[in-house]
């Protein structure tokens, strides 16, 4: 199967809680909406839903079939996203890639080392010629004149 360009792990992230948030919906629907049935001469029911919260019997089947299509539905969209990712890269590579981004984060950290020296020692000669001006002014106003 080929890859949709859109396809990303980001969106398969997405779309797998959105089939559970379905599923859990769908579960919820059905233990809800209907009532309770004796399924076993042995086990008597001994609960009954208020009729106001019951589905119809067509209703409920009617709504039954399409949450479970709506279930295969996402779970084929989940199946193709997840088909769709690409194959993990192996191990070496991810070795020799990770050693390029250790070198390239190295050489950024000393480049940034460089620039804050730099400021520092730039910062600390305007702090100095700061100091010498206002010194001079600071002499100039008290001469005698």
């Amino acid at each position: 199967m080929c890859a949709h360009p859109r396809t990303t792990p980001a969106l398969a992230h997405r779309r797998a809680p959105q089939l559970l948030t379905i599923m859990s919906s769908s579960i919820a629907y059905l233990t809800t909406r209907t009532n309770f049935v004796q399924l076993s001469a042995s086990i008597p029911i001994t609960k009954q839903r208020n009729p106001d919260k019951v589905d119809a019997a067509e209703v409920f089947e009617a709504n039954k079939k399409e949450l479970v299509a709506d279930l295969m539905v996402k779970a084929k969209q989940v199946e193709y996203l997840v088909q769709s990712l690409p194959a993990p890269e192996p191990e070496e590579q991810q070795a020799t890639r990770l050693e390029a981004l250790e070198q390239d984060m190295q050489r950024a950290n000393q480049e940034y080392a460089v620039a804050v020296a730099r400021a520092k020692a730039l910062h600390t000669q305007i702090s100095d010629v700061l100091r010498g001006i206002l010194n001079h002014n600071e002499l100039a106003d008290e001469a005698p004149g």
